[in-house]
């Protein structure tokens, strides 16, 4: 059931959710937590949006409320819709269309909405704040989750290490979860050499591929090294299934190496070699959906401690793809020093940007 409440206002909300526990029989108390959704518009599919919170519902009851801010309106209004029964699963979905001005003040538009003594989780899907837990809605959170891989910033979550905040979280570490679960328990096989580097291979563009080269970097202690395998920001099998993020990880040991390496959209192989013999198995592992991981980041509130000893990891990663772009860099800084660069008015901005 939708119901529309065109020009309308936050306590007119409120009214109405009562009245609809009054007609259905519900009580709120069935919400474990209040889940806020910042959208901006145009830069998510909300319908997307939508359905992978009604997903997460299915474990986490909760009252969603979707802020869509529309911040090319001149007029300032209220729109909003109702959603229950099939079309919000086990939880309320309150879809906020913000016009005018309203966009500046999410904050104390969505405080009157808040279920007390629950609580309070917000994720941006696409753009979001450069320091999630200074931003007014990320405030009131107690748990804040990102998604570095559709944020227009492609060093999105290397500015998040700058700011992190105990409750800050990434879908790009979730997405890895099954992965890592997977990479870890090749150690517990014999013989328990020492691991001396690591290699991980996937997009360029993925940002799953940093915090899993962070990850490793932090926990072992070891050099680690981030190539591109030269696929897409989401990479496909041979029949166009999306796949894991990490591509193929390799754990170098004196003995002989790992190999983790992805075979198809559902399946990864996992390669031990010991003293030049050869093992080589088959596990199911498949690219997980967003709302499996925003179900995964609802189930602990507490701070994400690994996550933040994997940002940490970031600076110690070995990246030869970006060599080039740092000599360019220095050759500009050099220039700055030459007389022709001098009559460049350009020339410092230029370097600034980058």
């Amino acid at each position: 059931m939708i119901i529309d409440l065109p020009n309308t206002k936050t306590n007119q909300i409120s009214k109405r959710l009562r009245a609809l526990r009054e007609e259905r029989g519900e009580v709120a108390t069935g919400r474990v937590l209040t889940f806020i959704v910042v959208v901006n518009d145009d830069s998510a599919d909300l319908d997307e949006v939508i359905r992978s919170t009604h997903e997460a519902s299915r474990e986490h009851p909760a009252r969603v409320i979707v802020l869509v801010s529309h911040c090319d309106e001149d007029s300032t209004r209220l729109d909003a819709e109702i959603r229950i029964a099939g079309e919000a699963g086990a939880s309320e979905i309150i879809v906020m269309h913000l016009y005018g001005c309203l966009p500046a003040h999410r904050a104390s538009v969505v405080t009157p909405l808040l279920l007390p003594d629950t609580p309070v989780v917000a994720w941006w899907p696409t753009d979001a704040p450069r320091n999630p837990s200074a931003d007014p809605i990320g405030a009131l959170a107690t748990r804040r989750i990102t998604d570095s891989l559709s944020d227009a910033d492609t060093d999105a979550l290397y500015r998040r290490r700058m700011t992190y905040a105990p409750g800050d979280s990434d879908l790009v570490w979730s997405r890895i979860t099954l992965w890592r679960g997977l990479l870890a328990s090749t150690l517990d096989q014999p013989p328990h050499e020492q691991i001396l580097a690591a290699e991980v291979y996937g997009p360029e563009e993925d940002p799953s591929l940093d915090i899993a080269a962070g990850w490793l970097a932090d926990r072992l202690d070891v050099p680690v090294t981030r190539h591109i395998s030269g696929s897409a920001k989401i990479p496909e099998d041979e029949d166009g299934f999306p796949v894991m993020p990490v591509q193929r990880a390799v754990l170098k040991r004196g003995v002989g190496d790992i190999e983790v390496k992805v075979v198809n959209a559902a399946t990864v192989s996992v390669t031990v070699v010991t003293e030049g013999q050869e093992k080589t198995s088959r596990v199911t592992l498949a690219r997980r959906a967003v709302g499996d991981c925003l179900a995964e980041e609802l189930r602990h509130l507490d701070p994400d401690h690994a996550f933040g000893h994997a940002l940490r990891g970031l600076v110690r990663i070995n990246r030869p793809d970006r060599r080039g772009r740092y000599r360019k860099k220095m050759r500009a800084n050099n220039a700055l020093f030459d007389g022709d660069a001098a009559e460049d008015p350009l020339a410092y901005d230029q370097v600034s940007r980058r």
